[in-house]
Formats: C-alpha cells, sequence, structure tokens
C-alpha cells in the first residue's frame, strides 16, 4: 500500500471527525468541509500550518516521536488510532521493515498442542489470523460459527462472511456493527503489515464486490480487539449474547484466540448448553477447521 496516500487519508479523515466544539476552538465563519481546519490542528499541536500540511500529504519520514504526539493530542486519538499512526510513521523511515516477522509460510497448520488447548476450553473458542481467516477453534466454536463453515472456502473467513454472504445479516443481528469492526480489524493489520500479499488480495476482493466494504474502508477506521459483548443469532439456538476475551498467541505473533462465555444462569447459558449438545451430536464440520 502507499505509504503517503495512506497517511494523507489517515490524517484527513481524523481530522473530518472533530468538530471545534469538540476540540474546544470557536467555530468562526462557514465550513465548506466538515471537522477542523489544517491550521487548527496545527495551532493545537503547537506547529506552523505549513509543517502540519507536509505532514498532512503523507510525509512523515523522520518526524519525532514528539510530533507524532503533538498531533495524536489535537486530532484526540484513540489507542488504537495513535498506534496506527505509529505504524505509519514506521513504514515511512523504513523501520517496519527491520521489524516484520519473516514470512510465514503459505499453508499454516494448527499444531496438536494448541488444538488440544482449544478443545480443553468449555466456551466457544476460535483462533483468527490478521486477515480474520478463522485457522483453528473447539467443537463449541465450530457450531457456533456452522453458517461460516458452510460456504466450503479454505480458510473460512469472517470478512468474506460478513460482507458476501447473505446468512451473515441473519447471524449479526447488530450487522453495521460487526461491518464496522470487520473492516477496522483488517485497516489496522493492513497498518501492521502493509506488505501482506493475502490481506491486499483480500481487500482488492472485497472493495471490487461489496459497495459496504468499499466504503468502510475508505473511512480509514481502526480498533483493537480486546474484549467487549457481541449479539449473535444462532440457526439453531437463537440468541446469543456473548462476552469475549481476544488475546495474542506469544508463539504465533500474527494470531489471535478469542474466546466467548455467556452471564451464568442467563438465557446465553442456556442456549450455549443446547449449542454443546447439538454439536456432540453433529459434531460440526469437525475437519474444516
Amino acid at each position: 500500500m502507499d505509504n503517503r496516500a495512506e497517511v494523507r487519508d489517515f490524517l484527513t479523515t481524523r481530522r473530518a471527525k472533530i468538530t471545534p466544539e469538540r476540540a474546544g476552538i470557536p467555530a468562526a465563519g462557514q465550513r465548506r468541509v466538515p471537522g477542523l481546519r489544517r491550521a487548527e490542528v496545527a495551532a493545537l499541536a503547537g506547529m506552523s500550518v505549513e509543517y502540519y500540511a507536509k505532514l498532512e500529504r503523507g510525509a512523515l519520514a523522520g518526524v519525532s516521536a514528539g510530533v507524532l504526539d503533538a498531533i495524536a493530542r489535537a486530532l484526540q486519538l484513540d489507542e488504537a488510532e495513535r498506534g496506527h499512526l505509529l505504524h505509519l510513521a514506521q513504514e515511512a523511515n523504513g523501520s517496519n521493515a527491520l521489524m516484520r516477522t519473516p514470512r510465514r509460510p503459505k499453508q499454516w497448520t494448527v499444531r496438536p498442542s494448541l488444538q488440544w488447548t482449544l478443545d480443553g476450553i468449555t466456551s466457544p473458542a476460535i483462533v483468527v489470523n490478521s486477515r480474520s481467516d478463522l485457522v483453528a477453534a473447539n467443537l463449541l466454536g465450530r457450531a457456533m460459527h456452522s453458517d461460516l463453515l458452510l460456504d466450503g472456502t479454505r480458510p473460512p473467513n469472517f470478512a468474506r462472511f460478513t460482507f458476501l454472504d447473505s446468512a451473515a445479516r441473519r447471524f449479526y443481528p447488530d450487522w453495521d456493527l460487526f461491518a464496522d469492526m470487520t473492516v477496522a480489524n483488517l485497516r489496522t493489520a493492513a497498518g501492521v503489515d502493509p506488505h501482506d500479499k493475502g490481506l491486499h488480495d483480500l481487500v482488492g476482493e472485497l472493495s471490487t464486490r461489496s459497495d459496504d466494504f468499499r466504503r468502510r474502508w475508505g473511512a480509514h477506521n481502526v480498533r483493537i480487539h480486546g474484549t467487549g459483548v457481541k449479539n449473535f443469532r444462532h440457526h439453531v439456538v437463537g440468541d446469543l449474547s456473548l462476552a469475549y476475551e481476544t488475546m495474542g498467541l506469544r508463539a504465533e505473533q500474527h494470531l489471535s484466540m478469542t474466546i466467548y462465555a455467556a452471564e451464568p444462569g442467563s438465557p446465553s447459558a442456556h442456549a450455549l448448553a443446547l449449542l454443546a449438545s447439538w454439536a456432540a451430536t453433529e459434531q460440526v464440520a469437525e475437519s474444516t477447521v
């Protein structure tokens, strides 16, 4: 991906999200575009408008950590956005090349010990890579995501499912929220490794096939996928409201494990118990992940 274009589009979209009121400055005069003017961001960051304009055009090479921090404060960037800006600056400096992990084999297989670990977890548990491929799961995780596995594409991919499979709009009652999160996760991954060809190919495919994806990709939103609550509508057990915790795997830096859990005694806990019974009977897609 073109680093200068990525920097320009990211900073421009962040600037458009900050209103003068939110920034605590007078909203004088008519504004042709939403958000702050470059001069206002420059003033908030303590630099000349000419210098800020140069940075916003994509010239982040050699920029100090202090300048990046000043921009982040002026644009009120959250933790994920700050991290993304740092990765863009590192790429501009060429330092990402030094930090980049060696290229992974095209065909990754699940270590037996990882599968044993997943199988020892009594809640739905899945392992996903930075491109949103589902690469491993326990039986309950496969049962929960049985719609995703029906597609037949290997490896199953959450982004393709979300934007190209009509079943996703039933499985995700809050489809717009899931769509936003999915794209923001991919955008974050692209900032960490902008040279991931598989991710490039996926983004290109989805941009061509889905207007919903293309519009969200252009928003340049990023996020940290860590913890929260998600709502699902499973075709066998109905509605599920599940807390999730996501953690990186130290042995495989490009992989993360997500474990779902229901509040004890809740309707979702009873639905998960029913799902476990159904999964044990059906042995859902046991050899597909």
